[in-house]
């Protein structure tokens, strides 16, 4: 296996260093890339006004989403204490892949540089050097001259490449234009949303006057990057359901995009979250993680995003639904159920029987739900009783 090693303090991560990345796969055919998030960076000092190392880990990762499964954040050097060395990391990053093939990802400036690094000589003989060159002709001849030093002094291994899609910007200008209210072109969209919700690099953003489409980059900030595909599915299936149905488009719209909002944090900070908002929790709501994150997730839409009554409670019964469920209610809890993404055997006479009628529709979603539970051997939360036997007696009456 082929795996890359892109370093930066990513300060933010941009544009920039995606189409890098991607170029450097299609030159060498990676088959991993690793986004190595730089602690302490030996050669520069971190600017003033800066993120933490905690928001620039959380943006590597949101960048991923653009790139794909074969990349990924690594936070090898934020656990290392002192100066973040290449030639450190790679011996761990070695011990971690044995099997494997390293290749060090790195621009014009640090290749140039590179025999002035800690310990090149181990740097070289651990890993390839992928290098990219800038499309000035004029760079061919320094780019040969320092290929053959480092090839004849160190026995390295380099391929140089061009990136066709090469943005030139660094971070420090996408930080100066983000102060200024611009700059979002030169990032992606759920990186955007981390730096808005944040209010990251002197960017003031009112969260609780959002347009839908100012929401959407923002809700994403919130996911794994695994998990965009379905809440963007779900949003997309929550509007057809409420054009069909009647709600209201933009409301479904909200909570779709911000119903997953805390799906992502472990039982030790949903309680928290329980805990800092006052939510009460029953005695299976304690014990189940699966359960929380809408009773979180609503809270936290209302606190961060002010949405209102209706949106609040449409992702709050979300998980579980309940009897005499609103119309808004219904279209989000089969929306997140049915959304195009979803993959399992009868989601298409699902489709088809909520499509035909909601009523219908959702009673057969819960039986399903429930008949699914009962057979993994999990307690089925009373709610989601309770509202399958409310549309089993309006069928009868």
């Amino acid at each position: 296996m082929k795996i890359g090693i892109y370093g930066g303090t990513f300060n933010p991560i941009h544009r920039g260093h995606l189409t890098a990345a991607q170029a450097v796969k299609d030159a060498l055919g990676l088959d991993k890339l690793l986004l190595m998030v730089d602690g302490i960076p030996p050669h520069k000092q971190m600017p003033e006004g800066s993120t933490d190392n905690e928001d620039r880990l959380a943006m590597a990762e949101l960048a991923t989403a653009e790139l794909g499964k074969w990349a990924e954040a690594s936070d090898i050097e934020l656990r290392r204490q002192g100066k973040s060395y290449t030639s450190d990391t790679l011996r761990e990053l070695a011990k971690q892949y044995p099997e494997d093939e390293l290749w060090l990802i790195m621009g014009s400036d640090m290749f140039l540089s590179l025999h002035t690094w800690h310990e090149p000589e181990v740097i070289m003989s651990l890993a390839g050097i992928a290098a990219s060159s800038r499309l000035e002709v004029s760079e061919d001849e320094t780019f040969a001259a320092q290929k053959k030093l480092l090839e004849e002094v160190y026995g390295a291994n380099i391929v140089t490449f061009r990136n066709p899609d090469v943005i030139e910007i660094s971070s420090t200008e996408v930080r100066e234009a983000l102060s200024r209210g611009e700059g979002r072109q030169y990032l992606s969209d759920a990186v955007y949303g981390y730096i808005a919700r944040q209010h990251l690099y002197g960017t003031d953003v009112d969260l609780k006057n959002l347009t839908v489409d100012e929401l959407r980059p923002i809700a994403m900030s919130f996911l794994k990057p695994k998990r965009m595909p379905h809440v963007l599915g779900t949003e997309q299936e929550a509007i057809r359901l409420a054009k069909q149905y009647g709600a209201d488009v933009r409301k479904a719209q909200v909570a779709a995009l911000l119903h997953d909002c805390t799906k992502k944090l472990n039982m030790d900070e949903q309680l928290a979250l329980c805990a800092h908002y006052g939510i009460e929790l029953d005695e299976l709501e304690q014990k189940a993680l699966k359960l929380l994150h809408a009773k979180t997730g609503a809270a936290v839409a209302r606190d961060l995003f002010g949405v209102d009554d209706e949106i609040y409670n449409a992702i709050y019964w979300h998980t579980t639904g309940k009897a005499d469920m609103t119309v808004l209610e219904k279209v989000i809890y089969m929306a997140d159920y049915i959304e195009p993404s979803r993959m399992f055997d009868g989601v298409e006479d699902l489709r088809d029987a909520v499509h035909t009628d909601l009523d219908m529709g959702l009673l057969m979603g819960l039986e399903d739900c429930i008949a699914e539970m009962v057979e993994r051997g999990s307690p089925v939360h009373h709610h989601t009783v309770e509202a399958k036997e409310y549309l089993e007696n309006r069928e009868e009456l």
